[in-house]
């Protein structure tokens, strides 16, 4: 099963880049979630995508390549 990627299917680089942009991480953090279903998630990102969030975004981006899942369910 192949792992979707992150930020609307957009490869690696592509994601990296909007991650860097605080704002283009948040716009897309905050649609991504709303299009996942996660409601709650989407919420927290909206209101607090410019703080921690966007950090860890950022450094799990470059890490492991793919953005911060919060709440899974």
């Amino acid at each position: 099963m192949a792992r979707k990627s992150d930020y609307f299917g957009l490869g690696y680089l592509v994601s990296v880049i909007l991650a860097i942009i605080p704002f283009t991480a948040w716009l897309c953090g905050v649609i991504t979630r709303f299009s996942e279903g996660k409601i709650v998630a989407a919420l927290l990102r909206f209101f607090f995508g410019f703080t921690i969030i966007w950090i860890c975004d950022l450094i799990l981006m470059i890490v492991s390549k793919h953005i911060l899942r919060l709440l899974n369910v």
